[in-house]
């Protein structure tokens, strides 16, 4: 947001973030995006909000936060020498008309195959712990990534370029 010359201040929603039951990974995303803009506009001044929720996608099951790093070494074991998707729900609300306009942008991710040792090292970091799928390409996972199809942003947890569309046509930069 700050190398896009939009100001902002991060607040957390402190939100439920459970998949309901049904719901599809697009959906859930989408979701979370609009009750996180709406929790924080309650709790915070401004007009505009934007909430934000992202998910990685192996062979249509979700994998959200590693819960320990035993749960970390397995994702990235199956995420090893594999594709996934990289769903990001993307949410702006505005409080003074009560509108929002929501976004799901979807990536492919290619990792390369990956060592035993490599992932030990990469779990025993500490990074994967609060990250979808267990990696951040901007925190020490760049060198997983072989390729990517769609938005690089995205990836990292933001699609900027669907992002600053939504704030430009909801006329708030």
């Amino acid at each position: 947001m700050t190398l896009a010359g939009i100001p902002f201040e991060a607040v957390p929603a402190d939100i439920c973030e459970d998949m309901l039951i049904g719901e599809k990974p697009e959906e859930h995303v989408s979701r979370l995006s609009s009750e996180k803009a709406t929790a924080v506009s309650e709790k915070t001044d401004g007009r505009f909000f934007i909430g934000a929720d992202t998910v990685v996608v192996l062979d249509g099951m979700v994998m959200g936060k590693p819960s320990d790093s035993e749960e970390a070494v397995r994702m990235l074991k199956a995420l090893s020498g594999r594709g996934h998707q990289v769903l990001t729900g993307v949410t702006v609300y505005d409080r003074k008309t009560s509108v929002s306009m929501s976004e799901t942008v979807s990536t492919e991710v290619f990792f390369k195959s990956l060592g035993e040792t490599e992932i030990e090292r990469y779990v025993a970091s500490g990074c994967p712990m609060d990250k979808a799928g267990a990696y951040a390409m901007q925190g020490g996972a760049a060198h997983f990534v072989r390729s990517i199809n769609g938005s690089y942003t995205n990836v990292i947890g933001l699609p900027m370029t669907e992002l600053y569309i939504i704030l430009r046509e909801m006329e708030a930069i």
